[in-house]
């Protein structure tokens, strides 16, 4: 085996000077990931700050900005009024997926830059209003895949591109879980048809899908897939689905994801001659364990990296702070929805869908 398997990942490889700053958040949706997830991840960061928060609940809102420190804290229509807005540079959208593209819009008429989570929205049309609405105010727009940042998959998408395991034949990943049997309220958003836009594919089985296109570094030409239909409790959305993508020049790749389903969360790259594995990729700062296969030998490593949301944070504010291009940019989150909109096709009609 000639591949070298690093156990730490010191070095951010888009690392550069940057001028100015820090990078002034307000983060718009105050469920638990803002709060107790990227507040904190903005706190650690180097180049960032929240210095307003924006919630439907105007009470939710100044408890948060209470308990974080934070000098503002708005309602959804006071953000669309614009106060406060020369508090802050950038907007984190981290709302239900069919309300991103408001916020977005309130974001670009105000001159301000924008990460939002992925998926981008609901709906590819509501995707594609959101990058225009960005394109035509001049401010840049990022969808918050973190996975792209995180260093060790990186590392896995040079390896792959420098051609250590050969020619990429097939790409495996999942991500899901099991809701219920976790004890989890089935009254929430990601489990309503319009707010969510779809059931776990648009929630967990877009990260296998949008890693799978980092690491080829490629964009798929057709899709296939398969679903099966949740009970009641899911209001028509599905508890499992898998799909087949196929990329230009050969590459598949096989995802699946569930909301019924025991804990299943890996990513793997198999080329013409070897193979890279890695376990609990889709976790926030999980435990990763980094495997290598070559030429019948095998080599596994355990992961000592920063928290990814603090990357994804720095890796923004380095993009707008500098002349540094930033990806995964609007365009690439709305091909994604669109996607997954050709995903739920090919699960309705069983046929192949191109793209």
């Amino acid at each position: 085996m000639d591949l070298e398997v690093p156990t730490a990942f010191d070095e951010r490889d888009w690392e550069r000077p940057v001028d100015g700053g820090p990078l002034r958040f307000a983060v718009v949706g105050l469920g638990w990931f803002g709060p107790d997830v990227a507040i904190p991840a903005i706190a650690e960061s180097d180049y960032c700050e929240t210095t307003t928060v924006v919630s439907g609940d105007r009470a939710k809102a100044e408890r948060v900005a209470d308990e974080k420190d934070v000098e503002h804290a708005l309602t959804y229509d006071d953000f669309a009024d614009g106060e406060a807005a020369d508090a802050y540079d950038a907007v984190y959208v981290v709302t239900p997926n069919a309300l991103h593209l408001p916020h977005v819009e309130t974001a670009a008429d105000l001159g301000k830059h924008v990460l939002c989570e992925k998926p981008l929205e609901a709906t590819a049309d509501r995707a594609r209003q959101c990058v225009e609405a960005c394109d035509e105010a001049g401010v840049e727009l990022m969808t918050a895949y973190r996975m792209q940042t995180t260093r060790s998959v990186r590392w896995v998408r040079d390896t792959v591109q420098d051609g250590a395991i050969g020619d990429p034949v097939q790409v495996r990943g999942a991500f899901g879980y099991n809701l219920i049997a976790a004890g989890e309220d089935t009254d929430q958003w990601r489990l309503d048809p319009d707010l969510a836009g779809g059931g776990p594919l648009m929630d967990l089985g877009i990260y296998p899908l949008n890693t799978a296109r980092f690491v080829l570094d490629s964009d798929p030409v057709a899709v296939h897939a398969s679903t099966v239909e949740g009970p009641p409790e899911f209001d028509g959305l599905e508890k499992y689905c898998a799909f087949t993508m196929e990329f230009p020049d050969g590459p598949v790749a096989q995802c699946d994801t569930g909301y019924e389903v025991a804990g299943t969360n890996y990513f793997e790259v198999g080329g013409t001659r070897g193979r890279i594995r890695v376990d609990r990729p889709f976790d926030v700062d999980g435990d990763r364990r980094i495997t290598v296969e070559q030429e019948g030998e095998e080599t596994a490593v355990d992961v000592d990296e920063p928290s990814e949301m603090v990357e994804e944070f720095d890796y923004f504010a380095t993009g707008v702070l500098t002349d540094m291009e930033i990806g995964p940019d609007g365009e690439h989150g709305h091909f994604d929805v669109r996607t997954t909109e050709a995903v739920y096709e090919s699960a309705e009609t069983g046929e192949r869908v191109d793209l």
